[in-house]
């Protein structure tokens, strides 16, 4: 029954297409999330006939970790690792062309543009977060970096965090609260316009109801249809075990990339704690991470000094953070 609610066409497939219809359809939220985005994975390569899917969804119920388990050992990562660079990156496909050529004449910013923050803030406190902040870039390097040495991860480029489920649980100012990050997602599209498709990209996603589950609008017009990624339920893009970031930051190493960049949002959380946690579990193999601000951002709130952070913001508690791990943070990376 509840196969037949999913297909659609009644063809006795489940397609991504059916799938991501009938869940808006159905109203799907945060319940159904972590289904919705394994249910979305899986169905990348393609659809899921009928039996397969009851399979899966009998595994899904008996595993411990539910839909973050094991389940997800039957993403393409594991059922083609013999070719894993052709379906994890689009190297061989063409990429969305929609808005592309008015994109990459746009020149990429060093940081957020906090000028219309000034409605949200008022004038003293919007020109004390800019200061704040150039200051903090002041301190940084600008890192120059081979496409062929490095691997960029892109985290959580989604529509939620700029226009959906996860802005408006922000409340009141949601729309200026997430100014920096959607600048942050402005800069990765201006990026992807120029090299996507041409060097090791991948990203990650969370989990998040029908309506706000897709890649965020500037994105959505660059990134191939298939674009597989890796589900990130938490902050630690390492958990869960078998999302396949492992397997892909090994795989990377294994073929000479000695240099992982992060960037994405938010800075403070799930930037800041993928970057640390990264560079320990890979810090016996002398993998370099980098996080460069320029494409990262977070919440408006967290650029501002505050008694939780020392009369410092969370944002620059963050980038010490990291920096104290071992990660290199900087104003922006020059690829080369």
């Amino acid at each position: 029954m509840f196969f037949k609610i999913l297909d659609l066409d009644e063809d006795g497939f489940l397609s991504r297409s059916d799938l991501n219809k009938a869940a808006k359809r159905l109203g799907w939220s945060w319940h159904e999330a972590p289904l919705l985005a394994v249910l979305d994975l899986l169905s990348i390569s393609k659809p899921i006939p009928k039996s397969e899917f009851i399979a899966l969804i009998h595994k899904i119920r008996n595993d411990p970790l539910g839909p973050y388990g094991d389940i997800l050992l039957k993403s393409p990562y594991f059922l083609q690792p013999e070719s894993l660079q052709d379906n994890r990156i689009s190297n061989k496909k063409t990429a969305g062309t929609a808005n592309r050529n008015e994109i990459q004449k746009k020149e990429r910013p060093a940081q957020p543009d906090f000028n219309t923050l000034t409605e949200f803030l008022g004038n003293a406190a919007c020109t004390k977060v800019t200061v704040q902040y150039q200051s903090l870039l002041e301190n940084l390097e600008i890192a120059s970096i081979s496409a062929e040495d490095a691997a960029l991860l892109i985290i959580d480029p989604q529509r939620s965090f700029t226009e959906g489920a996860w802005m408006y649980s922000i409340g009141y100012g949601a729309d200026m609260d997430v100014i920096p990050i959607r600048s942050a997602f402005n800069n990765c599209a201006a990026f992807l316009a120029r090299h996507y498709g041409q060097m090791e990209i991948m990203f990650t996603r969370c989990p998040f109801p029908a309506d706000s589950y897709g890649w965020a609008g500037p994105l959505s017009n660059i990134l191939h249809p298939d674009q597989l990624y890796f589900i990130k339920p938490g902050n630690s893009v390492l958990f869960p075990h078998t999302n396949g970031f492992r397997q892909w930051v090994g795989h990377c190493m294994d073929h000479g990339k000695k240099t992982l960049v992060m960037v994405g949002c938010t800075l403070n959380s799930c930037v800041r704690v993928s970057s640390i946690k990264t560079s320990r579990k890979f810090r016996n193999r002398k993998l370099k991470v980098v996080v460069d601000l320029s494409m990262s951002g977070a919440r408006t709130k967290n650029y501002i000094s505050s008694p939780a952070f020392n009369g410092h913001s969370a944002v620059e508690s963050a980038v010490v953070q990291m920096l104290d791990e071992g990660v290199q943070v900087v104003q922006q990376v020059k690829w080369n």
